[in-house]
């Protein structure tokens, strides 16, 4: 199943809400992870997330931490996928 951008920003402001246990609405794709409150804990969570929902092996995607500084920047590479 081929996603759009939109629905992949969508799937991945929807987990990052239940990790953080925060409203969806309050989570914006262009604002830094660390700044909406990932920690190293939620991060590995967002990962195994990745990982599962969108089928990429992380070791092997050639994903950057330029790629995990925001969610549109994650998605935009999972898009590219």
């Amino acid at each position: 199943m081929d996603s759009s951008l939109k629905q992949i920003e969508e799937k991945l402001i929807r987990q990052i809400s239940a990790i953080l246990s925060t409203d969806s609405k309050k989570i914006k794709p262009e604002v830094p992870l660390h700044t909406l409150g990932v920690d190293s804990l939620s991060f590995v969570e967002l990962l195994v997330f990745v990982e599962k929902e969108f089928k990429i092996k992380l070791m092997e995607s050639g994903l950057t931490s330029e790629d995990f500084k925001t969610i549109h920047s994650l998605a935009r590479r999972i898009h590219g996928k």
